[in-house]
């Protein structure tokens, strides 16, 4: 049995869990060392006499074809055997495209997960993930800018990037690359109970776990698909957005069927056209929403919406947020005094 594999036989008195943590070149040391101090803090939170302790560990590749392909180089309460039940591979400071493979890395996940790990990665952390077959079959999260690249590079993925944290059990997820936060908050409440989480959260100014990515990823259009006949459609919507635009009318405008234009419209935007239209529209609200004082309903009836309800429950389709509460969060410009 490999020391990564090893379980406990003099475990830290009160030690509820142990976290490893992956370090793996390029990746954000600020989410590493973030967590280990996070982990700590909520220790000290807890009320209870003796305090549980929650025990961090970092681990990096060693040398190629090492017996273990990882050591450890950090232990918060060291001299005990090693019982990971938990392992995150944290977000990457380089973009994908950039990322090497990992083959040792891969190997240790393996052996962790096999040995009864819980394993978890935060944004293009699930690339890594991904590259040791753990999550082929798996619905999970990553970045929102990089769940087209993950797919596509993993096709036995399902890929949901709208979430923020996706808890699958065995394989735990998260999505941006500041996740980490959402994460790590996630296993204090299910470590040491959400009242300990609630606490630690507050005492570090940040938000309890968020639910869902939607708030934060913007509608960005393709463009570059090669389709002219419906590239000139797009621009027509972008051109004026609050018009009705039927989809008899589009047709017309592309001077093909309905039956065609709407094949060809999916295949080269994504995006059927009435969600092409809303999505163009809620863009445009965001904006005016970040950047203005303007009344919920006019922005409604500016961006195409006569009925300011259905613009409503649009808006929280789309980015999960009701608009006065996406407002509140993503606001520039301050209110008047009521």
């Amino acid at each position: 049995m490999t020391s990564y594999e090893a379980k406990v036989t003099n475990a830290p008195e009160h030690c509820v869990a142990e976290i490893g943590l992956l370090i793996y070149p390029d990746c954000q040391l600020a989410a590493v060392h973030g967590l280990t101090d996070l982990f700590q803090i909520a220790s000290e939170w807890t009320g209870s006499a003796p305090k549980p302790i929650v025990r961090v560990s970092h681990w990096v590749s060693a040398e190629e074809g090492s017996d273990p392909p990882l050591t450890c180089v950090f232990d918060s309460h060291p001299g005990a055997a090693h019982n990971l039940d938990y392992v995150i591979v944290p977000p990457s400071i380089i973009v994908p495209e950039d990322m090497r493979p990992m083959p040792a890395a891969a190997q240790w996940l393996r052996a962790c997960h096999g040995s009864g790990s819980r394993v978890c990665s935060v944004c293009a952390g699930a690339f890594v993930l991904a590259e040791s077959g753990l999550i082929d079959g798996r619905r999970v999260t990553t970045h929102w800018a990089f769940a087209k690249q993950l797919l596509a590079r993993f096709p036995m993925i399902d890929v949901a990037d709208e979430h923020m944290i996706l808890d699958d059990g065995d394989i735990i997820t998260a999505g941006g690359i500041l996740a980490w936060t959402d994460l790590g908050l996630t296993l204090v409440e299910r470590l040491l109970g959400p009242s300990v989480m609630l606490a630690t959260a507050r005492f570090l100014l940040i938000d309890p776990p968020r639910q869902s990515q939607r708030p934060f990823t913007p509608f960005v259009p393709r463009f570059d698909h090669g389709d002219e006949t419906i590239l000139k459609v797009q621009h027509a919507i972008h051109a004026e957005s609050a018009a009705p635009h039927s989809l008899k009318e589009l047709a017309e405008a592309a001077k093909l069927g309905e039956r065609t234009f709407l094949r060809r419209f999916a295949k080269a935007t994504g995006h059927k056209p009435t969600e092409y239209i809303q999505n163009v529209r809620i863009a445009k609200a965001r904006e005016n929403l970040e950047l203005t004082v303007r009344p919920v309903d006019q922005i409604a009836w500016e961006v195409g919406y006569a009925d300011p309800s259905a613009f409503r429950k649009v808006f929280q389709k789309l980015t999960g947020l009701a608009p006065k509460d996406y407002r509140r969060r993503f606001g520039a410009v301050q209110q008047p005094a009521q």
